[in-house]
């Protein structure tokens, strides 16, 4: 009964159609609130930063776990997010956010953001799993820094790991970018469930293929980008697409008439 309740719910929705290219401009007007509010935009993203750099100290010579978890962050980044829509939210109403209002949206007054954050760790956790066991059960010598990575898992001619460890991601990451992509701005925007806020998401997927995998690559490559930086880039490319993941949310969804969160 209550799937079928979400089901009616997300209906009240509108997917909107967009072109392909579209999620560029997504980026300009997510750079554009980056640089009218930066602080909240610089702690999300020294946050982020310093938790990567804790990952490769505490997991330096275990590279085989080491790649599943900066890939995992991949699935969790919109929950690392969720302050910064309302940062965006609260420009595009024509007021001046600051870190506070970025870091009320974690008072424990909402279950829904509570549910959805846990399930999209629930599924980095998995795949962090997944691949740890699946790089130290079939590769040729063990992976312990990004040269055996390199070595043994990616260049190695005899086995088709690398193939199946990207396989393995890709199935794994689809459903869930497509589960997540304009949910969790619609939780923070919008007074509905969790439930219908994936469908929707999914909704919204299913009428925009091609710039939905427009954005999904772009995403990967600004976050690879920042992961190669020495982590650094992530300062800056964490709260830019988080600001730009808003733009996508309020030009995907028709929500108008839909009471609204405060």
């Amino acid at each position: 009964m209550e799937r079928l309740h979400a089901v009616e719910e997300s209906r009240r929705f509108g997917a909107r159609t967009i072109p392909t290219l579209r999620p560029l401009a997504w980026l300009a007007l997510g750079w554009h609130d980056l640089m009218r509010c930066p602080l909240p935009a610089a702690a999300h993203g020294l946050a982020v930063a310093l938790f990567g750099a804790l990952l490769i100290f505490f997991a330096r010579d275990r590279f085989w776990l080491l790649s599943g978890a900066f890939s995992g962050f991949l699935l969790v980044s919109p929950v690392v997010a969720t302050g910064l829509y309302r940062v965006s939210r609260e420009l595009q109403r024509g007021g001046s956010p600051t870190l506070g209002d970025a870091l009320a949206v974690w008072k424990p007054n909402d279950g829904r953001l509570i549910v959805f954050g846990l399930l999209l760790a629930l599924a980095g956790t998995g795949w962090v799993l997944t691949s740890a066991s699946l790089i130290t059960g079939f590769a040729s010598a063990p992976v312990r820094n990004p040269q055996d990575f390199l070595k043994h898992v990616v260049l190695n001619d005899q086995s088709h790991l690398f193939e199946a460890w990207l396989a393995l991601g890709g199935v794994l990451a689809a459903p869930v970018f497509a589960s997540s992509v304009v949910a969790l701005p619609l939780l923070l925007d919008k007074k509905v469930g969790v439930m219908t806020a994936v469908l929707t998401s999914w909704r919204v997927v299913l009428e925009n293929p091609a710039p939905m995998a427009v954005w999904a690559a772009v995403i990967m490559a600004l976050t690879a980008f920042g992961m190669f930086t020495a982590l650094a880039g992530l300062v800056f490319v964490v709260p830019w697409l988080a600001h730009a993941s808003w733009h996508a949310y309020r030009d995907l969804v028709d929500a108008s008439g839909i009471e609204e969160r405060p």
